[in-house]
């Protein structure tokens, strides 16, 4: 199916995949009739999702999926859902999440996937940012007892659908509608590339979350994520972890794979363990795996001799950055190199390791060709190699592919964001000699102390090297003398909490000394049990900065 989009698509390395790699966008694409429809009809039988929890196992083919989102977009417009409708799916790893987003791109609604971890006061909001007109979701006490509860506040919304276990009254039952619903035909509206498919909540570490918008073509962008990232095809079974409520869902369990026929795997648990993460890898010979290096932290502190890992053949890394230490033990445990990448909510991958592309431990990698990538100073000038700039994204007259139309109903947000020619992703970062990009920090998560800028990321690096650190935050905090001094807010390993003393604190200030500039130290070390996150799991280094006394 990638070759139906692009003239090229085998490349030997990155000048050949600069100058080569081009998308050619369809006039009125739709993910749903051109890709699973179109896979349906040409290789029905070829598997699409490799779906399982802790007692089930299903598989789903291409036919199945065209199938079952047919009937769900049957049932949708049975409940009154039509073109540029808003619809929130809170489906966590359910296989109904496949059905239903599917099911809105044949209607031409908005899909918005969301986290089961909302609260009455996260879903009002939702509700009305963005007029929502029906929820789906999972039949959870808690989820159920939320939504509930935010429908008095949420005019707009006219229908609730469960999948179950409970379908509370006056509530949709999801299987019950979908078996009962009529043979669906396809719309006879037509649905453009411009228009809006998916919007998602970013979950912002200050103020209420942004709505950042994708138009139609934004699969197609993903065709690099998975076939030159993932370095997915046919024959490959994948995993990416993350929960459907996420963008990272769309990046590794949806688009670009199915646009190369790759079989996903989901596996639908509660909570994250990973000694059964491995197992699920070593049960079903997984052969690609996409995880946070977080992830990756907690797998190399496992016994990785106990399972047969051989099926697996790449790992990709992406969600933070990625510290020398975990690439370097991953890779000395299991024989993989850890290809890292990066991009955001707003865009696809926009810096990743590809193939062809020897990665250097701790480096997000090279730009993706797809874009015009930089980096540039305060001054608007462009960056040399080894400065300090924050990345950029050039536009030109011509749509760029991947990137979010805007941030819906927020013009001032969206011009703050895109303007004089740029698009500002607002993340700092250096650029070597041999075009490798390496993560800096957020451009307001900088520390200026004495006169020196340190990105907190480098810091964390160093500590993240001590055995003692399982997890840390470095911010900057008011200093009389300094203008700000760097503090490290960390979580400890079992086995050193009982040794959380100023001792310890001066080890590891004298270990970042030894590993990273020693100007760079933490002069103060605050030991938690955990640290502040935001829902979708990024730290909130405000609240640390906060709280600080």
């Amino acid at each position: 199916m990638v070759n139906k989009f692009l003239k090229q698509t085998t490349f030997t390395s990155q000048e050949d995949f600069v100058k080569n790699f081009k998308v050619n966008i369809p006039e009125n694409f739709n993910f749903g009739y051109d890709i699973v429809d179109e896979w349906a009809k040409t290789e029905p039988h070829r598997k699409a999702l490799c779906w399982t929890n802790d007692h089930e196992h299903r598989d789903f083919t291409f036919a199945d999926i065209k199938e079952k989102s047919d009937q769900t977009a049957a049932y949708f417009q049975s409940l009154g859902i039509e073109k540029g409708d808003m619809v929130m799916l809170i489906l966590k790893r359910r296989f109904e999440f496949w059905f239903s987003i599917i099911a809105l791109h044949k209607i031409g609604a908005v899909c918005i996937p969301a986290t089961h971890l909302l609260t009455e006061k996260d879903i009002v909001y939702r509700n009305n940012a963005a007029d929502i007109k029906m929820i789906v979701t999972v039949g959870d006490d808690e989820v159920i007892q939320h939504i509930n509860n935010s429908v008095a506040d949420s005019p707009t919304l006219k229908q609730i659908v469960s999948i179950g276990p409970k379908i509370p009254e006056g509530w949709g039952d999801f299987h019950k509608g979908i078996n009962e619903a009529k043979p669906f035909v396809r719309p006879d509206y037509e649905i453009s590339n411009d228009d809006i498919s998916l919007l998602y909540f970013t979950s912002g570490t200050t103020g209420n979350p942004k709505m950042v918008v994708h138009d139609f073509t934004y699969p197609l962008a993903h065709i690099i994520t998975a076939s030159y990232w993932h370095n997915v095809g046919k024959e490959s079974l994948h995993l990416t972890l993350a929960d459907t409520g996420w963008g990272k869902a769309v990046w590794g369990k949806l688009y670009g794979q199915w646009i190369a026929g790759c079989n996903v795997f989901v596996d639908d648990f509660e909570k994250f363990n990973p000694v059964e993460v491995l197992h699920k890898i070593e049960k079903y010979q997984i052969t690609s795996f996409c995880a946070p290096p977080t992830v990756f932290r907690f797998m190399i502190r496992e016994d990785l001799t106990r399972f047969k890992l051989s099926s697996l053949q790449y790992c990709t890394i992406a969600g933070e950055a990625l510290n020398p230490k975990v690439y370097e033990e991953f890779l000395k445990i299991t024989g993989i190199k850890l290809m890292e990448g990066f991009g955001q909510t707003e865009t696809t991958l926009l810096i990743g390791t590809y193939p062809w592309v020897i990665p250097k431990p701790g480096s997000m990698g090279i730009a993706n060709p797809q874009y015009d990538i930089d980096l540039i100073l305060s001054d608007g000038s462009k960056a040399k190699a080894g400065e300090e700039g924050q990345i950029v994204i050039r536009l030109s007259d011509k749509k760029t592919l991947g990137l979010f139309k805007e941030y819906y109903r927020d013009e001032e947000r969206t011009q703050e964001a895109i303007h004089d020619g740029l698009y500002y992703t607002g993340d700092v970062a250096t650029r070597d000699e041999d075009g490798y990009f390496w993560f800096i920090g957020r451009a307001d998560d900088l520390i200026k102390s004495s006169g020196y800028r340190i990105g907190p990321f480098e810091v964390e690096s160093a500590l993240m090297t001590h055995p003692a650190v399982v997890e840390c935050a470095v911010t900057g905090v008011p200093d009389e003398v300094r203008g700000q001094a760097v503090k490290a807010t960390i979580v400890l390993a079992k086995e050193y909490k009982e040794k959380a003393d100023h001792h310890l604190e001066r080890e590891l200030q004298d270990h970042v000394k030894h590993v990273t500039a020693p100007y760079k130290y933490p002069r103060i070390i605050e030991f938690v049990e955990a640290l502040p996150k935001t829902i979708s799991g990024k730290i909130r280094r405000v609240e640390i900065r906060e709280n600080h006394k």
